[in-house]
């Protein structure tokens, strides 16, 4: 029989552990704790390479792990992040007593370039919305879908949020909904006119679908507003993905420009574009901090930065028109 690689099945016990511990102190959430998941394997993966593990590795060990994932062309922001999950665990571990020391309390991670988020024009939001309604193969798909987007756009939610929606919280026509999000914090979204009618004609036709399920099958009903037959019960966050794609598609705008984070990105961008105030743009988003938001105040500038020097006339490169100087013409008469 093989045996395990040395530090392999305590370095896996390790993370069970700290999982464990984050998911019951801190209530991290799901992706969170499988994001740490993978981060932690692969560094357990490579220290076992290099017959060690999480008990005894070095300073020097973790400084090298991350030149090995710069080497792997792995970005500065995923080199920050596995380096992130490497001290939450190191810092656990000592609490917990499992080492007498923190290897990588004093290790610093590579600068993050600060880039600004992706986002859409208002037209080609417009454009998405209208394909919604008419992209899908049946007319489910298309209330569905419809409904999926006007609510996206109309509340900011992130992709986890929308599609993990109780339908408990979406009866008798609401004009805000109570999302529960990272953190396990909770907070109040107001919905639009056009949100509040898909959601509407949605719910209908989804009613309807479940209790013919449940007369013919003996269906239990679902809690979720968008269910489905996978796993977890709702419809998942890659299937979204998939169906946004589409709608890129048939919108007419490049798939390669828009994932599910950047319909939040324009939320928050044409609210503030339309004056809103920054503060009730954090609240809307879910931000725990103000510096968070504050990034769209960037993207707000760039645009129009981009607006004068593309419409403002001595912006262009045709020459400007001539013009007396004032003090001259006066000289002259």
């Amino acid at each position: 029989m093989t045996q395990p690689a040395p530090g392999n099945s305590t370095g896996t016990a390790w993370i069970s552990r700290f999982l464990e511990a984050q998911a019951a102190e801190l209530d991290a959430a799901r992706n969170t704790q499988l994001a740490y998941g993978r981060d932690l394997k692969d560094f357990l993966a490579w220290l076992v390479r290099h017959d060690t593990g999480f008990e005894t590795a070095s300073r020097d060990q973790i400084e090298a792990y991350l030149a090995f994932c710069n080497d792997q062309g792995l970005s500065a922001a995923t080199r920050a992040r596995r380096l992130a999950s490497i001290r939450q665990l190191y810092r656990f571990a000592f609490e917990e007593k499992l080492r007498a020391d923190n290897p990588a309390i004093r290790i610093r991670g590579p600068r993050k370039a600060k880039s600004l988020p992706r986002t859409l024009s208002e037209a080609e939001v417009s454009a998405l919305l209208t394909a919604a309604t008419t992209h899908g193969r049946a007319a489910a798909d298309r209330l569905r879908n419809t409904c999926l987007m006007e609510i996206l756009y109309a509340t900011g939610l992130r992709v986890t949020e929308l599609v993990t929606l109780p339908v408990a919280a979406t009866r008798g026509d609401p004009q805000v909904l109570l999302v529960r999000g990272k953190g396990n914090k909770e907070r109040m979204v107001p919905l639009s006119t056009p949100a509040r009618r898909a959601l509407t004609a949605w719910l209908a036709h989804r009613d309807a679908a479940e209790d013919l399920a449940r007369k013919e099958h003996g269906t239990k009903p679902s809690p979720y507003l968008f269910p489905s037959r996978a796993a977890a019960g709702h419809m998942p966050r890659q299937s979204f993905f998939l169906m946004l794609k589409d709608l890129c598609v048939a919108a007419g705008i490049s798939p390669q420009k828009v994932t599910p984070h950047t319909l939040r990105h324009a939320f928050a961008t044409h609210l503030l574009e339309h004056g809103a105030d920054l503060r009730a743009i954090q609240l809307l988003l879910g931000h725990a901090d103000l510096s968070t938001t504050e990034i769209y105040t960037h993207v707000l500038e760039t645009r129009l930065r981009e607006l004068v020097l593309t419409h403002h006339p001595l912006a262009q490169n045709a020459p400007a028109p001539t013009r007396a100087h004032p003090i001259q013409d006066k000289a002259q008469t």
